[in-house]
């Protein structure tokens, strides 16, 4: 039986919940399970060392709106855990009231006031006053702990909350670090093509040059316009990304759009961090949403015991202490005026149960529901971990390959245009060989976004960057 289902089996759910099937762990997991060292207990203050990047993740943790929300659902998920604490306390209310009477005269009580005196020579009024004032007490017995396992299903619910946040934080981290690399890439992207352009408007020159002395034609010089032309719209179409970046950056950070500062210069001497993912029971620790999905499992579980209580028999108490009189006067009057009561009351469903029935099989399908899910995101993370850490390898190794590409056409450059002024190569083989060496940057450019970001992902998958 793989690890989910002995989770699940361990925590008492029904075989219909747990997945026969064995549970193949990834094989990097074989390679590394026994490390101790796992790069998710890093601090993202401490994964992080650009201080552009590390004071943005800062304000996105503070400002940003989907954060602040989510502490509004944990504050109130606080208040219910003292609510539902409160219920199954005994509560003591003060009262006071007044009121008044008048018995019909041919009526059982209007006979006894009849043959009735207040004091000694004074009959009831016709009109018979009512004060009070006293404590009045209620409690119900938690015989079926029905209301402290409710109070127990709140605290769960609470802690799965909190370990939302975290989720949220952990995503939130990622997704500004993305961003801010995503801008790196972009102006970077626009540096070499700014480079290029220059380039071609230096070639361009050269052609004009040429054709004064009649080495070369007018429709050399068109296409090099042409070539020019088209890389300085494409420079617009940056910029706008660039923009667009920085505004959703902006979003992220619970702000209007503005500028962002960052260290695009140094973006391509970036090495991405080697990462070391651990033992997989340490997955199951560092990663929030797992341990979200575990809480709200052990919560659907405790629901059923509250579901069942209802079938039972419920017992309460009630009681009360105070003074009542017919008149103001006599209110504070003791031992005269002095009034007590209590009730003890048992109450069981008996007839016409469909309520209870439902909600008790509402319940047991939830906790059902809740172990899927929480064996479906134990799998989930095993695959991300997985994909990430085999996504940074093979990237290692295309942008290697991508580098020795971009050596090779950036030399080519020269070579294409020492030839073409001796008359040895055709004008279109040096704009082949210019747009070749542009295409090649421009995915080398990309190449080192993505090892970055996936870093980055992988920092996410471990369950790091909420701490």
């Amino acid at each position: 039986m793989g690890i989910p289902a002995l989770i699940l089996q361990a925590c008492g759910i029904p075989d219909i919940a747990i997945k026969k099937a064995d549970t193949k762990l990834p094989e990097i997991y074989d390679q590394g399970a026994q490390q101790e060292e796992n790069s998710a207990l890093v601090k993202w203050k401490d994964f992080f060392d650009d201080p552009y990047l590390l004071s943005l993740i800062d304000t996105a943790v503070a400002n940003n709106k989907e954060i602040n929300i989510m502490l509004q659902r944990i504050s109130v998920a606080e208040n219910e855990i003292q609510a539902r604490k409160g219920a199954y306390l005994p509560t003591v209310n003060f009262g006071a009231g007044s009121g008044g009477e008048k018995t019909g005269k041919f009526t059982r009580n209007g006979a006894v006031e009849d043959n009735l005196q207040i004091a000694k020579g004074q009959p009831f009024p016709t009109f018979l006053g009512n004060y009070q004032f006293g404590l009045f007490s209620t409690w119900e017995i938690d015989i079926w702990k029905k209301l402290r396992n409710a109070t127990q299903v709140a605290v769960f619910e609470y802690m799965a909350s909190t370990e939302g946040k975290n989720f949220l934080v952990t995503n939130l981290v990622a997704e500004v670090a993305r961003s801010y690399y995503e801008l790196m890439a972009l102006d970077n992207q626009l540096d070499n093509l700014e480079q290029n352009i220059r380039i071609q408007q230096d070639g361009l020159e050269v052609v004009k040059q040429l054709q004064v002395y009649a080495r070369s034609n007018s429709l050399a010089v068109k296409r090099y316009e042409a070539e020019v032309a088209k890389n300085k719209s494409r420079k617009y179409e940056i910029t706008q990304q660039i923009t667009v970046a920085e505004n959703r950056l902006n979003f992220l950070l619970g702000r209007t759009p503005q500028p962002i500062q960052r260290a695009s210069a140094g973006f391509m001497d970036i090495a991405p961090k080697m990462l070391r993912i651990g033992a997989p029971s340490q997955l199951l620790k560092n990663r929030p949403d797992i341990k979200k999905a575990e809480l709200e499992l052990a919560a659907a579980d405790l629901n059923i015991d509250v579901a069942r209580a209802n079938f039972y028999p419920s017992f309460g108490i009630k009681a009360g202490v105070g003074f009542e009189a017919f008149a103001l006067k006599y209110l504070i009057n003791t031992p005269e005026s002095l009034a007590a009561t209590i009730a003890g009351e048992l109450v069981a469903p008996l007839v016409n149960r469909n309520a209870i029935t439902a909600e008790y099989k509402n319940a047991s399908a939830k906790q059902i529901q809740a172990a899927y899910e929480y064996e479906q995101s134990i799998i989930n993370a095993y695959t991300e971990v997985a994909n990430q850490f085999s996504n940074i390898n093979n990237l290692d190794k295309n942008y290697q390959l991508k580098k020795k590409q971009v050596e090779s056409l950036v030399q080519s450059i020269d070579v294409a245009n020492q030839l073409f002024k001796s008359a040895r190569a055709d004008y279109l083989e040096v704009l082949l060989t210019q747009r070749d060496a542009l295409d090649a940057k421009k995915e080398l450019i990309e190449t080192k976004q993505k090892q970055v970001v996936a870093m980055v992902d992988l920092y996410k998958s471990l369950g790091g960057g909420w701490q």
